[in-house]
């Protein structure tokens, strides 16, 4: 769990900008060609390892908090005290046993969430790829590794969806590549640059709302809800400062 404080005030700044620095994807790869339901292999508990607690942590990691919090759960391969609180908030909203324990019924429904080639139940690839290549190619990562921070981020709208009262999420822009995205006038560090962001409209829900939603969620980057989209994205996970543009709301 990590938090710190939003600094940034420039709307030049905003979509993402923050100090230079190369941005990487933390933890393993785990997403490569096309994809099976995910083979869980043992229970896992507190004090598990390996990489099927990464796994597990990507899936679970829009249930960061239960109220407005700078929480994130820790990509790192061990499940600790973040990894347990989030798990229990999913058991929960999904009518599951909430005791922590990640076993046949909770990993059951961790996989209804993911599609046969690797992208989540209620978001698919083509939302996030840039959206004049149709490809994860050109930003400031391998086509790879922003593929793999999309998914992170479908798995954190997963969650947003969810506390939204499984409201339907439109997602008008996810990667850019830095061609597309100096077309459009976006940052040259912008979060959209390395898959991490994504621009939401929920049809019928106020951005006020999905802005306060998405606080619970593990995005350690939101702007403003004044405008006519919501910006979300998780660039702690790249190292970043947390920057909330209207603060907590």
């Amino acid at each position: 769990m990590t938090s710190s404080s939003p600094t940034p005030n420039r709307r030049a700044v905003l979509r993402g900008a923050l100090a230079a620095g190369a941005g990487v994807v933390l933890g393993p790869l785990l997403f490569s060609g096309v994809a099976q339901a995910y083979s869980w292999t043992r229970t896992l508990t507190q004090g598990a390892t390996g990489a099927d607690v990464t796994e597990l942590q990507i899936r679970v990691a829009g249930w960061a908090a239960s109220s407005a919090s700078h929480s994130r759960v820790a990509i790192d391969g061990e499940f600790g005290a973040g990894t347990l609180a989030a798990v229990k908030r999913f058991q929960s909203a999904y009518g599951l046993t909430a005791d922590g324990s990640v076993g046949p019924s909770t990993q059951a429904k961790l996989n209804s969430l993911e599609q046969s080639d690797g992208s989540t139940l209620h978001f698919n690839w083509s939302e996030f790829t840039d959206r004049v290549s149709g490809t994860f190619s050109g930003g400031k990562l391998s086509a790879a590794s922003t593929k793999e921070n999309a998914r992170r981020t479908m798995y954190k709208l997963e969650a947003l969806r969810k506390k939204l009262g499984d409201k339907a999420i439109t997602v008008n822009s996810g990667f850019r590549s830095i061609a597309h995205n100096a077309d459009v006038g976006g940052a040259t560090d912008s979060m959209h640059l390395y898959g991490t962001a994504a621009d939401l409209n929920v049809p019928g829900v106020a951005n006020r709302t999905v802005y306060q939603k998405a606080e619970t969620c593990g995005f350690s980057g939101l702007e403003t809800y004044t405008v006519d989209h919501q910006h979300v994205d998780s660039r702690a996970d790249l190292g970043r400062a947390w920057w909330w543009e209207d603060g907590t709301v």
